[in-house]
């Protein structure tokens, strides 16, 4: 069954013609598949992303530092999104599509650093149906303010840890930003109050605060556990009542040297099976 608002398609389409002065049966219509990516309106998920063709396109969890992890028979039940002469449609900023290689060589799109892909059990455009499958893929959309991700700590030292924080090697669920940078809560922090950043923000350069409004989440995370708290004057997303921050030596997109930093547990990142901030 087709989900996408067919009335708002219809609007986009007009927008179309209204900017191009002509609509004429003589102007031949693109060819869905270059057309790149779009933006669609589902009536479950509001807008998402989809090829030229209506065909809805997925982020990976385990995909947390931008290369795909997905190999073997994953790739037969998500197939990698990929188009040469794909531009992004209206409502896309190009500065955010780009490409990753894969294993063999081939090349995969990415959306926010993201690698895109199908799912091989939406039957037709428009539908949505692996959104969630095994808690780590998400449809993809423009506007998370938060995603959830699946992937190894590795604190400053290059040690390695697991998600109760021993030494050791496994995937730890957790979350990051729109464009896949670490977050982290403050041991010292209480419920929805910031007890680390100076007023002057001389501090900030060390654990920038998350300053977001938000806007979604993926479908694995409830959204009543966001709330937004002011802090000299600016906005800061908090998670289970705890103030979201960056780690300032974190450079690329699936680093987590806060883990260990000034010592292991001060500053955890935060996931589903989080506890709830301390009441002040």
């Amino acid at each position: 069954m087709v989900l996408f608002s067919p009335r708002l398609i219809g609007l986009a389409a007009a927008a179309v013609c209204l900017s191009s002065l002509s609509c004429s049966d003589d102007d031949p219509e693109p060819e869905p598949e270059t057309m790149g990516i779009r933006l669609q309106v589902h009536t479950t998920f509001g807008q998402v992303l989809t090829d030229g063709a209506g065909r809805a396109l997925y982020f990976f969890a385990l995909d947390a530092d931008g290369n795909s992890a997905c190999a073997g028979n994953c790739l037969s039940l998500w197939p990698p999104y990929h188009h040469d002469a794909a531009a992004p449609g209206e409502g896309i900023d190009r500065e955010d599509i780009g490409t990753v290689a894969l294993a063999d060589g081939t090349m995969q799109t990415t959306y926010k650093g993201w690698p895109l892909y199908y799912y091989s059990g939406d039957g037709n455009p428009g539908e949505i149906t692996g959104d969630g499958v095994g808690g780590n893929w998400f449809v993809a959309k423009p506007d998370y303010t938060v995603m959830l991700v699946s992937h190894q700590l590795v604190g400053g030292d290059g040690t390695a840890y697991t998600a109760d924080l021993t030494p050791g090697e496994g995937l730890t669920a957790y979350l990051v930003d729109a464009y896949g940078r670490t977050l982290y809560g403050f041991r010292n922090d209480r419920y929805n109050t910031n007890n680390f950043t100076n007023p002057d923000f001389s501090n900030d350069g060390v654990w920038p605060i998350y300053d977001a409004t938000l806007q979604t989440v993926p479908s694995a995370v409830n959204r009543d556990d966001f709330a937004s708290i002011t802090v000299h004057g600016r906005t800061q997303l908090t998670y289970k009542g705890w103030p979201l921050y960056y780690f300032g030596q974190d450079v690329a997109r699936g680093e987590t040297k806060g883990i260990d930093f000034p010592a292991v547990g001060v500053w955890p990142v935060l996931g589903p099976d989080s506890p709830e901030a301390t009441a002040p």
